[in-house]
Order: C-alpha cells, then sequence, then structure tokens
C-alpha cells in the first residue's frame, strides 16, 4: 500500500469519525457483535491459517487467541453501556452550585500495530478496546505470519468499511510511512527497538502513544515450592507456541539446593507434555522464520546442555531445551530468548535472587513459585514488572478483569477489560454549574470578609 493509499484511508477516517456515528453506544455494539460473528464463521480459517504461519494445534489456537479474543468479546458487550456512561465526581463547597462529572470520550482515528506471534489476539483486543470506546482504526498487523493476515484482512473488511476500520498490508515500508502521519493514538505492540521508533515518531505530534513490549521475565523458585507442580505450569507456559511468548518464562532463578531436583522435574515434564521425541509431535509449534530459527540456535551453547537442542531446519522446528550452570555472560542471557530454551540460574538466598531481578530492566513478567507467604509478600514489594503470578505462569493476560502492560522498558499503558475501554479514551473532566445562584466570592473587588470565607471553603 503506498503512502498515498494511507493518507486517503486517514481523511476519510476523520471525516467519518467527525460525522459523530461512532458515538452512539447501539453503533459500537453492532460492531462488536459483527465482529464476534464473522470470527465464528471463520474460525476454522483461522485455526488453520495458525497452523501454517505457527504450527499450533487446533486447542492452542483457540485457548490461546481465538477464544482469548471472543472472550474480550464478550465482556466489553456485557459492560459497554456501563463504561460509556459519565461518572458523576463531587463538588467542592466553594463552586456551590453545580455538579461535577467525568465524561469518555473517543480519541479519534487510532493505529493499532500488531506482532506475529499472537497474529489474532494481539491484533482483535486492541481493535476490541477501541471500537468500543468509539474510535476509528488504521490496523496493521505483521507481515511475518501471512496466512494469519489474509484471513484477518478477510473478517475486517467483511464487518467493517474501509473508512472505519481498515487494514494495512506491506512490511517496513508500510510500517514507516502510518508512522508519519498524524493519529489521534497509536497502539504498538512488538519488540523494544521498533517501539523505540513508534514513539519517536509519534513525540512529533504529541501523540499518546501505548506500548506493549517484552523483555527477560523471570521465573523464580524457592525451596519451598511444590516442585513437581511448578515443574508442570513452567514447562506450559515455557514452551507454548515454541516458547514466542512475551510473557513466557524467560529463565528459571532458583534456590541452588533445588535446582537438581526441579530440572528432573522439568525434563519428566517436557517428555509428559509433549513426548519423547517432541519434534514429531504434531501439535508441537514452530519458529516463525528462518531468521528467527537461526538466532535461537545460536543462542544454545553445546556445553550446558542439559535437555533438547535437536531442530528440523526444514519444519524450522526447535525441541524444548534446557540449558543449566548458566550465568548473565551467556549469550542466552543477553537478549529476550523468544524461543524455547530454558536457562536455569541459582541463588543463595532470595534476597539475592531479588538484587539480580531488580539489577535489569524491569520484565513483562515475573513468576514465584513458593509456599512461603511472607516471602511471596516480600517478591511483590520488591520487584517491579508488568504483571504476574504466584505458583503459576501464563495466565495473568487471560482476563479481562485485569489490565495487561509493562512498566519500563517493557512497555508503558495498559489494556483489556475496562483499561483497555480506558486506553482508548480520553476523559472530560467537567463542571455543570447552576445558574440559579452565583457566589460573589471569587469576583474583585477583593475583601477581607471574602478571603476569610475563602480559607474557610479551601483547606
Amino acid at each position: 500500500m503506498t503512502e498515498q493509499e494511507i493518507k486517503d484511508i486517514l481523511q476519510q477516517q476523520n471525516h467519518f469519525f467527525s460525522s459523530g456515528k461512532t458515538i452512539q453506544a447501539e453503533f459500537r455494539l453492532k460492531q462488536l457483535e459483527s465482529l464476534k460473528e464473522a470470527m465464528i464463521r471463520h474460525e476454522a480459517d483461522l485455526a488453520a491459517a495458525l497452523k501454517a504461519d505457527l504450527g499450533k494445534s487446533r486447542m492452542e489456537s483457540y485457548m490461546c487467541e481465538i477464544g482469548l479474543t471472543l472472550s474480550e468479546l464478550t465482556w466489553m458487550q456485557k459492560h459497554l453501556r456501563s463504561l460509556m456512561r459519565s461518572k458523576r465526581v463531587s463538588t467542592p463547597v466553594a463552586q456551590f452550585a453545580a455538579k461535577s462529572f467525568r465524561s469518555p470520550s473517543p480519541y479519534g482515528t487510532v493505529l493499532i500495530m500488531s506482532p506475529w506471534n499472537y497474529p489474532v489476539l494481539l491484533t482483535l483486543d486492541p481493535l476490541i478496546d477501541a471500537i468500543a470506546a468509539g474510535n476509528t482504526a488504521v490496523v496493521k498487523p505483521s507481515a511475518y505470519a501471512p496466512c494469519t493476515f489474509n484471513v484477518m484482512k478477510t473478517i475486517i473488511e467483511e464487518c467493517f468499511p474501509k473508512h472505519y476500520v481498515a487494514v494495512v498490508d506491506g512490511g517496513r515500508a508500510e510500517n514507516q510511512a502510518l508512522l508519519q502521519q498524524r493519529f489521534d493514538m497509536i497502539f504498538f505492540t512488538g519488540g523494544k527497538t521498533v517501539g523505540r521508533e513508534v514513539l519517536r515518531h509519534a513525540a512529533e505530534y504529541l501523540t499518546p502513544v501505548t506500548l506493549e513490549l517484552g523483555g527477560k521475565s523471570p521465573c523464580i523458585v524457592d525451596s519451598t515450592a511444590k516442585i513437581r507442580l511448578a515443574a508442570k505450569r513452567i514447562v506450559f507456559g515455557k514452551y507454548l507456541n515454541c516458547g514466542q511468548t512475551c510473557v513466557a518464562p524467560d529463565y528459571i532463578l532458583c534456590d541452588k539446593r533445588i535446582r537438581d531436583e526441579l530440572i528432573t522435574a522439568i525434563l519428566a515434564e517436557i517428555e509428559k507434555q509433549f513426548g519423547k521425541e517432541p519434534l514429531k509431535n504434531p501439535n508441537y509449534g514452530k519458529i516463525i522464520n528462518e531468521k528467527h530459527f537461526e538466532r535461537i540456535l545460536g543462542l544454545i551453547n553445546g556445553e550446558k546442555l542439559v535437555y533438547g537442542g535437536q531442530s528440523e531446519p526444514e519444519s524450522l522446528r526447535i525441541a524444548p531445551t534446557v540449558l543449566n550452570n548458566i550465568t548473565w555472560d551467556d549469550a542466552v542471557m543477553g537478549e529476550e530468548i523468544f524461543g524455547p530454551l530454558l536457562p536455569i540460574l541459582t541463588f543463595d538466598t532470595l534476597d539475592e535472587a531479588l538484587d539480580t531481578v531488580e539489577s535489569h530492566p524491569h520484565p513483562l513478567a515475573l513468576y514465584f513459585f513458593s509456599e512461603d507467604k511472607a516471602a511471596q509478600k516480600k517478591v511483590l514489594d520488591t520487584c517491579r514488572f508488568g504483571g504476574g503470578c504466584i505458583n503459576d505462569t501464563i495466565i495473568h493476560l487471560a482476563t479481562s478483569d485485569m489490565p495487561f502492560g509493562g512498566v519500563g522498558e517493557s512497555g508503558m499503558g495498559s489494556y483489556h477489560g475496562r483499561v483497555g475501554f480506558e486506553t482508548f479514551s480520553h476523559y472530560r473532566s467537567i463542571v455543570d454549574k447552576k445558574t440559579w445562584m452565583d457566589l460573589p466570592i471569587r469576583y474583585q473587588k477583593y475583601t477581607g470578609l471574602k478571603e476569610k470565607m475563602m480559607r474557610m471553603f479551601l483547606k
């Protein structure tokens, strides 16, 4: 798509938004229902596309993409009218007689840029929130998942005219052309490098931005943890989507006293969940492309390999892999892995572990396995991170009643449910001042009596 075509779409959307048609709740609900019906209609197509692009099984596609998206849709349909209502707040006595309220207002035309690893969920979830808030939208999915992109494009074009919601295909050139335009709000999900570029371009027009990024999310395991259950849940979270999950446990930081027991349990759990030959498991996914495949293989230190390491270049598959005796000097700890490699590091004391986590950029997620309530509180009080779990992984992002987002280098802003609606809305503070009374205190000429009365009101 050319830059001129993008400009034309933006102009059409600005005109449509100015018409006021997106303001009414009935309109928004109709659009959400249309999207839900189209997703259900094309569920098989979406599952097939996700299989082609990422090797996802039908179960995983529904559990982590289609089903979660439908869940967000259902939540928003149920709560939209309540979210749209103005909220009364108290009015100071000094402003008598008046009523005060906060009123949500859509930004206007928003840009949604989504990644390839969860191409359905991470494209449609923010779109749902944007539509619910009354915006028009330009959607730019990643070009790295072409099969899913084609189905998504079909769904969106079946549901919405381009002057309301438009899909832009292409790669870097189209991304740059989009970022040159003046949107009213930008929502980006992806890596830190592109995130910085988005923020730099947004600064040109002082455009509000939400950034959903990533980072090296730690998984801390102390000596009180239920080891076998911890291993089960860690293996699920780590190797889901072949590790290509922004909130996957990036590395394990465990008490050195239970390291060997934990490793044994993890290896047993890998074989239980994926079989003794995971590369022959039809429900085990693949790496998105050759570039990422080679990058991940380059992070494996054969001398520290405990399990896995096998790969199939023709299918872009890498077996679940465990690395032991890892330090921060190893290549695998130099960047977010975004693949099926699980490095294991150890600590002597919990304080040491927390110092390690806090000495690195704030992660998008943190996981802590422990039966010690005091230790759980200490971790939550000490560490700064986007979100996470106690005694589990991943599942904190699977509810519309909790916001999802990062902090520091892992992102800014959040979404899902109520917070998603708020993210795509500007809240206006309004005082409705009555005309049947007008207190004279604030007007000149100022007198001692007026000052005395003002000091009574404002203290």
